[in-house]
């Protein structure tokens, strides 16, 4: 009985985590450059039952398979491209970005679905390389956002919105010389002289993560690098297919109908587990208040 009891708890937790996973979606849906998480689910290792005792002349014993409940293995972040939204605003800028792979079997390149990755036939995965703006927090971490609502400080240094330093392609904070009115950048990220025209030799760092999947959410919407799975980052080169929009911002990816969908979906199966454990309750109860007065 008691197997039951720990199998109806393990899906009230593992729903719980996917409900707040959704509810997390939901608030951010309006979030700049938030990437949407969905919670993968697992089911712990199954176990074979026999039976104890009994008659020993019983060609088996084997009672067959059990499952022993579900747990939530992981939240993965869906890195792939947001609406871009219109701001003109000349300190806001969005990525759009449609990075290219090859299938080193085939040479062609790889045909990655709706949510950034590709799956050969043997399992392997493949992730579509994703770009980002270059920032330094306050302790002097390395970090990367999609959050391109920037500002300038009185020193005119060039700082994220939650007052990173936004770094150029040489690992430098940038500092700017004149007024917002006149900076200019170039679907390259290169920045321009609004008054000659000329480039400054200053370019935004927009940095290549090949591997989306091992970036680590430090919240504010910025990621770090896995340094464990030996994750690296390169600056953006003139033959990626990146371009760099001014005066626009990338939305959220959320799948509204979606989010709303698995949040009362989550909320429906923790209320199932929630009755089961009750029914247990009351067995117990009478097996024990009950059933041993006897």
């Amino acid at each position: 009985m008691l197997r039951g009891l720990y199998t109806a708890a393990a899906g009230m937790i593992t729903e719980q985590r996917r409900h707040d996973t959704a509810t997390q979606n939901i608030v951010n849906m309006n979030t700049t450059g938030y990437k949407q998480v969905n919670t993968v689910k697992r089911s712990f290792p199954e176990m074979l039952i026999t039976l104890t005792g009994g008659d020993a002349n019983l060609p088996t014993k084997r009672l067959g398979r059990l499952n022993s409940g579900v747990f939530a293995e992981e939240s993965l972040s869906m890195n792939v491209q947001g609406t871009l939204m219109e701001t003109k605003r000349n300190s806001d800028f969005a990525i759009s970005s449609n990075l290219i792979v090859n299938d080193p079997q085939t040479g062609q390149p790889v045909p990655f679905d709706a949510s950034g990755k590709w799956v050969r036939a043997d399992g392997t995965i493949t992730f579509q390389p994703q770009a980002y703006f270059t920032v330094r927090d306050a302790e002097g971490n390395t970090r990367y956002t999609r959050d391109g609502h920037l500002k300038v400080d009185g020193t005119g240094q060039l700082l994220s919105s939650t007052g990173s330093q936004v770094l150029d392609n040489n690992g430098q904070p940038i500092v700017l010389t004149g007024s917002v009115e006149q900076f200019k950048v170039d679907e390259q990220g290169r920045l321009i002289n609004a008054a000659t025209g000329d480039l400054t030799g200053v370019n935004l760092g927009i940095s290549i993560i090949d591997q989306p999947n091992q970036l680590i959410r430090q919240g504010d919407g910025n990621f770090s690098l896995s340094e464990e799975e030996g994750a690296t980052a390169r600056m953006m080169a003139a033959a990626d297919n990146v371009q760099i929009h001014q005066g626009y911002l990338e939305g959220s990816n959320v799948d509204a109908s979606q989010a709303t969908i698995d949040m009362n979906a989550a909320f429906r199966a923790y209320e199932a587990n929630q009755k089961i454990i009750q029914f247990y309750d009351r067995s117990l109860d009478k097996a024990v208040n009950e059933v041993g007065r006897v």
